[in-house]
């Protein structure tokens, strides 16, 4: 090593690491998901963008169907339909705020304590 300072203690790092968390707690409140700031604005904008985007990826998905298998409008009324449900549960993803943490669901008890990989008897 360059320098003759010894390490920094696991103590020193541990209050650090304890007022690094309470910072963050501090951040979360009303209003916010997950440290990210919502305000009731925000959370309009977004649920009018996810039902907007998936409305018209719908109608021009059924729109490129219709034309390409000459079956107007049952590609349109479909897709339509299909644009409209999955609108409506990326509202719901949002409002409850399922995908904002890495694996987007909770994790079943039997998931941990199977082996994985070979058969299971």
């Amino acid at each position: 090593m360059a320098d003759d300072r010894p390490p920094t203690s696991l103590d020193e790092l541990d209050a650090r690491l304890r007022k690094a968390r309470e910072g963050q707690v501090r951040k979360a409140g009303p209003g916010r998901l997950d440290g990210v700031s919502q305000g009731a604005m925000g959370v309009a904008w977004r649920i009018g963008v996810e039902l907007v985007a998936a409305m018209i990826v719908g109608v021009g998905g059924g729109l490129l169907i219709d034309r390409w298998l000459d079956t107007a409008p049952w590609g349109l009324v479909v897709m339509f339909f299909l644009g409209a449900a999955a609108g409506v549960l990326n509202v719901y993803r949002a409002i409850s705020g399922l995908g904002f943490a890495p694996g987007y669901g909770r994790a079943n008890k039997d998931d941990h304590e199977r082996p994985s990989g070979g058969d299971e008897h």
